[in-house]
């Protein structure tokens, strides 16, 4: 399972490095060291506290115009966030991504899911063009 550094899961809850610090200081966030000393975050951890938090009503501005960290497209309304469900049936797929304060919900065919290799805790950009939802992966 992917795990994400302090300052990535902050960019993608909304939030700045120190606000995640203090959540994981306080428990509120369950983080774990590697190698070098530095904290991570699981990715199935992120992806619960994600959605915990929105329903709390806490969270950054969650979407944007740009993702200056991620490929150029002509789809505006770009956001990141990680990935909270996948529920795949015979032929079609539902994914969920919290990102910030914002759920969506794409339906999309199993398999565009299974190409992407999307699983609960990874990192995804929905992006919202008209009445469609497209995920890329991160």
């Amino acid at each position: 399972m992917r795990s994400y550094s302090m300052g990535r899961a902050a960019r993608l809850l909304g939030v700045s490095p120190d606000t995640v610090r203090r959540w994981a200081d306080a428990g509120r966030l369950p983080t774990s060291r590697d190698e070098g000393g530095r904290r991570l975050v699981a990715g199935e951890d992120l992806a619960a506290f994600a959605v915990a938090l929105a329903s709390e009503g806490h969270g950054g501005p969650g979407g944007s115009d740009r993702d200056d960290d991620g490929p150029h497209t002509s789809v505006r309304n770009s956001f990141p966030g990680i990935v909270t469900a996948v529920r795949l049936g015979d032929v079609a797929a539902q994914v969920e991504i919290q990102a910030g304060p914002h759920r969506l919900v794409s339906l999309l065919t199993r398999e565009a899911v299974e190409e992407l290799g999307l699983a609960v805790g990874m990192e995804a950009v929905a992006r919202v063009k008209s009445t469609s939802v497209h995920i890329d992966r991160a």
